[in-house]
C-alpha cells in the first residue's frame, strides 16, 4: 500500500497556494522589519514608553474603521485586485518613509502616519488573502494551509526583526528602510501573478450595512465564535502589546544593542515556527478551541516571566516558549472564525475579527504605555498579563470553546 503523503506536502503541491503563500511571506517579513526599525527609531529619539506604545497604537487604529468594509470588499470585488491595491499602498508608504530619512526631515509624526497606513494595508490584505486560501485548498485542508500561513507569519517574525536590527547597526535607518522598500517592490510583482477562485460571498444587491449587520448577527448567535472574539479582545489588549516594548526592555533592562534587540524580538518566532510546523502536519484536528485557549494562557504566563528575566538568554528562551502558544492562538483563531461561519459570511467574519483586534490593541497598548510611564514597563506588563489570565476563565466556563469543535453552520438569510 502506497504511504500517504504528509498533509503539508499535499497543500504545497498546489501552485496557486504556493504563490499566495509566497506573497504572504514577503509581506510578513517587510511588516515585522518595519515594526522593529520604526520602534527602535522612536525609542532612540524619545526614550518615552508612551511614545513607543504609540507606534503599535497607530498601526492598529485603522482596523476598527476599515475591518467591516475590507471584509465586504473581499466578497464584492476581485480579491486579486484588493491585494494588488494593498501592496501598492504598502510600497508607496515605504517609499515616502525612505524619502523623509534621506532628506533628513523625518519626525515622529511621519512614523505614526506610516504605521497607520501599514495598518490599513494589513486590514485590506487579511480578509482577501485568508478567504482566498480557503477557496484554493478547501475546508478539509484548511487547518494545514492556515498553519503554513501561520508559519509565514512566524518566519516574518524571525527574519524581519533579525534583518531589521542587523541593518540598523550596519547601515543605519536609511539602509534598513531601503531594504524594506525593495521587498515591497518584489512582492508587488508577485501579486500580479496570483490566481484566485471567484468569491462565493455577498450578492451585489446586498447593501453594505445589511451585510455588516448580518456578520454581527452570525457572531451573536454562535457561542463558539463569540468565545473566540472575547479571547481575541483579551489577548490583543493585555498580552500582545508586550512585544512592542522589547526595544526598551532590551536596551534599558538587558543592556544590548539594536542587533541583539532584533534577535530578542525574533525569539517568539522561533517557538512559533516549531509549533506551526507541528500543527501543519496534524490530521483531522477537532478541538480547535482547546488549542486556542491553551495557547492564549501560555502567552500570558510567559509575559509575566519574561519582563522580570535578569539575563538575556533566559529572556530569549521564555519568548521562544511563548511563541509556541502564539502558534496555537493564531492558527485556531482563523480556523474558528471561518469554520464557525456560513461560507458566504467568511470574509465579513474576518473583517469583524479585524475590528475586535483594532479596537482592543490600541486601547490596551495605550493603557500599558501610560502605566509604564507612571511606574515601570515590567510592572505594567505584569499587571495586564495577570488580569488576562483571570479573564480567560469566562471563555472556558461560559462558552463551548473547549468543548465543541468548529463546524460550518448553515447559511444566514
Amino acid at each position: 500500500m502506497k504511504p500517504q503523503r504528509a498533509p503539508i506536502l499535499n497543500v504545497l503541491r498546489d501552485a496557486d497556494f504556493r504563490m499566495i503563500w509566497c506573497v504572504g511571506g514577503l509581506s510578513e517579513v517587510a511588516r515585522w522589519m518595519e515594526q522593529l526599525v520604526l520602534s527602535l527609531l522612536i525609542w532612540e529619539v524619545t526614550r518615552s514608553p508612551f511614545q513607543l506604545a504609540l507606534v503599535l497604537v497607530f498601526n492598529n487604529a485603522p482596523r476598527p474603521l476599515c475591518g467591516p468594509f475590507t471584509g465586504l470588499l473581499a466578497d464584492r470585488f476581485s480579491r486579486r485586485r484588493v491585494l494588488f491595491g494593498a501592496q501598492c499602498l504598502a510600497t508607496s508608504t515605504a517609499m515616502g518613509l525612505l524619502f523623509t530619512l534621506i532628506s533628513g526631515t523625518i519626525q515622529p509624526w511621519h512614523v505614526y502616519l506610516a504605521v497607520a497606513l501599514m495598518g490599513i494595508t494589513k486590514a485590506l490584505e487579511d480578509p482577501s488573502r485568508r478567504t482566498a486560501i480557503l477557496d484554493i485548498v478547501g475546508p478539509q485542508r484548511l487547518v494545514n494551509a492556515l498553519s503554513l500561513d501561520g508559519m509565514n507569519h512566524t518566519i516574518g517574525k524571525v527574519l524581519g526583526p533579525l534583518t531589521g536590527g542587523t541593518l540598523v547597526e550596519a547601515v543605519g535607518y536609511t539602509g534598513a528602510c531601503g531594504c524594506i522598500l525593495a521587498i515591497h517592490v518584489i512582492n508587488l510583482g508577485l501579486v500580479t501573478r496570483l490566481r484566485i477562485p471567484p468569491s462565493q460571498g455577498v450578492q451585489q444587491g446586498d447593501s453594505i450595512w445589511r451585510s455588516l449587520v448580518m456578520a454581527v448577527r452570525v457572531a451573536r448567535h454562535s457561542p463558539l465564535v463569540l468565545g473566540m472574539l472575547y479571547v481575541t479582545v483579551v489577548m490583543n489588549a493585555l498580552a500582545f502589546p508586550t512585544r512592542q516594548f522589547i526595544p526598551a526592555i532590551g536596551s534599558e533592562y538587558l543592556g544590548v544593542g539594536a542587533g541583539l534587540v532584533g534577535l530578542l524580538a525574533a525569539a517568539e518566532g522561533f517557538g512559533q515556527l516549531i509549533a506551526s510546523s507541528m500543527l501543519a502536519n496534524t490530521r483531522n484536528l477537532r478541538h480547535h478551541g482547546r488549542v486556542f485557549v491553551a495557547g492564549s494562557a501560555l502567552v500570558l504566563l510567559i509575559a509575566v516571566l519574561f519582563v522580570w528575566a535578569p539575563w538575556y538568554v533566559l529572556a530569549f528562551a521564555l519568548l521562544a516558549i511563548g511563541g509556541c502558544g502564539q502558534a496555537g492562538f493564531s492558527t485556531m483563531q482563523s480556523t474558528i472564525t471561518m469554520l464557525g461561519a456560513p461560507p458566504a459570511m467568511r470574509s465579513r467574519m474576518m473583517g469583524l475579527l479585524s475590528v475586535c483586534i483594532g479596537l482592543s490593541t490600541p486601547l490596551g497598548t495605550l493603557e500599558i504605555g501610560l502605566v509604564a510611564a507612571a511606574f515601570t514597563i515590567p510592572a505594567a506588563i505584569t499587571v495586564n498579563a495577570l488580569a488576562g489570565l483571570l479573564l480567560l476563565w469566562p471563555a472556558v466556563t461560559l462558552t463551548p470553546l473547549v468543548r465543541r469543535s468548529a463546524t460550518s453552520p448553515p447559511s444566514v438569510h
